[in-house]
């Protein structure tokens, strides 16, 4: 039987966040805090994003992904999305074997991951 879920990311694992950044090959993440633009001081795990002014702040205890990227002039959104997106496959992994099922990853043409579990034989 097939399901298709979706999924709201709220970034709380830390190793998920660590997992996602190293599958982009960005920086490991390092845990801080920032003052932004708008003078807001988050603290949080600090995701450096290609050719952004200001780290992501992952606050792993609200969930909540604090960012600056002025509409795109700091930032393109694109970088940031894709992390997230990383962020969700990994942690879906993540709790995926820890149940001890096997999981597939596939690549779809529109940008998109296939997370396929196998859950008994």
């Amino acid at each position: 039987m097939s399901h298709i879920t979706t999924i709201r990311t709220e970034v709380r694992d830390v190793a998920a966040v660590k997992a996602a950044c190293a599958r982009l090959k960005l920086p490991s993440p390092v845990h801080g805090t920032v003052r932004l633009f708008d003078g807001s001081q988050p603290t949080g795990w600090l995701v450096n994003l290609p050719d952004w002014h200001y780290p992501v702040v992952c606050d792993t205890d609200t969930g909540i992904a604090s960012h600056d990227n002025y509409g795109g002039a700091w930032g393109k959104q694109e970088h940031l999305d894709r992390f997230l997106q990383m962020y969700a496959v990994e942690k879906a992994k993540i709790e995926v074997r820890k149940k001890g099922y096997a999981v597939r990853e596939q690549s779809l043409p529109d940008g998109s991951i296939k997370l396929t579990v196998q859950v008994g034989s």
